[in-house]
């Protein structure tokens, strides 16, 4: 296991791991909002790699773009106050959400409203969404290897949005995350997700049943795939109850892979652009962007604004030195 001085001391390390994570995320969420297409089932049955068709981004990296950003602009201690400036700035400042969450559209409306976090979270209906998980690695890349750290600036910018459970996940993710970027094995960073949720909670229950799901199934994903559905599935399918227990699933039964894992993630179903984009986060930051195909790096490196329009025109590459910079 690597220490955050090992990548303080080596800025070219430190960079690869900070675009593995953000390049995974950004492969994730596009793989697993494709493998949603339903022509693509029809052309394909299963979703090995990019088809021909255009390459988009979701919310998921847009607002993971936005999380990075902030931590960009902040020194990477954003405050309350940062954050609310800059969701009303960048995103309640939008006539419309096309591709947006309910969470954070809740969110944006609390804002205009005068509504500032952590209330703007405890009043969003859907403070359980998995929405502050599929923005929060770049918490986790400038965190690497400080667990607590990543889990005191996850609950800042998730309180935005969202509440208890939509808290913790995403303080699981970031948790994760900051674990992989200093190659934690696998166990680890199960650890350190596990952590950050409270053992009476619904979210915990569900985590310890995946871990005994993935024990189950040992080396064929096979064994727990439809489990992995049923025993989890939620009437709103981007609860985090349902949601990162699947992800992290996921990136377990991937056995180190990060192709095996995006694959799993892209025809998943479900919420399965932030399962993929979860999980690509994590398994990015652990094996760096060199276990990355480079032709998936090129292909979802140009965030299309289709979400949050500032993002067109920046560049995954570009974030990812600047979060690792922050490494210090």
């Amino acid at each position: 296991m690597l220490t955050r001085n090992d990548l303080i001391n080596n800025p070219e390390l430190a960079y690869d791991k900070a675009l593995g994570a953000m390049a995974g995320l950004a492969i994730g969420d596009s793989f697993g909002d494709a493998g949603r297409v339903p022509e693509n089932h029809q052309n394909y049955g299963m979703i090995l790699s990019f088809d021909n068709g255009k390459c988009w981004s979701t919310d998921d990296t847009e607002f993971a773009i936005f999380t990075a950003k902030m931590l960009i602009d902040h020194n990477g201690d954003p405050s309350h106050k940062d954050l609310a400036e800059g969701w009303l700035t960048y995103i309640a400042g939008q006539d419309e959400f096309p591709r947006g969450g309910n969470s954070e559209i809740d969110a944006a409306e609390n804002l205009k409203r005068g509504i500032m976090p952590p209330e703007s979270g405890r009043r969003a209906v859907y403070g359980f969404s998995d929405g502050a998980c599929m923005r929060i690695s770049p918490v986790g890349i400038i965190c690497a290897g400080d667990v607590e750290h990543a889990k005191e600036l996850a609950k800042r910018d998730a309180e935005v949005s969202h509440f208890r459970s939509g808290i913790w996940a995403a303080q699981a993710v970031a948790a994760a995350v900051a674990t992989a970027m200093v190659s934690g094995t696998d166990e680890e960073i199960i650890e350190a997700a596990m952590s950050c949720i409270p053992t009476d909670s619904w979210l915990y229950d569900n985590m310890k049943h995946m871990l005994e799901l993935v024990e189950l199934a040992e080396t064929d994903f096979c064994k727990a795939w439809m489990a992995l559905h049923d025993d989890f599935r939620t009437r709103y399918k981007a609860s985090v109850e349902e949601a990162i227990p699947q992800a992290f699933a996921l990136f377990l039964l991937s056995k180190g892979s990060f192709e095996r894992g995006i694959i799993l993630a892209a025809n998943f179903g479900r919420d399965a652009d932030t399962v993929g984009a979860v999980l690509g986060a994590i398994r990015g930051a652990q094996l760096g962007a060199k276990a990355i195909p480079e032709a998936w790096i090129e292909r979802t490196g140009y965030p299309s604004g289709t979400c949050l329009q500032f993002t067109k025109g920046l560049t995954i590459r570009g974030l990812a030195k600047d979060l690792a910079a922050l490494i210090r």
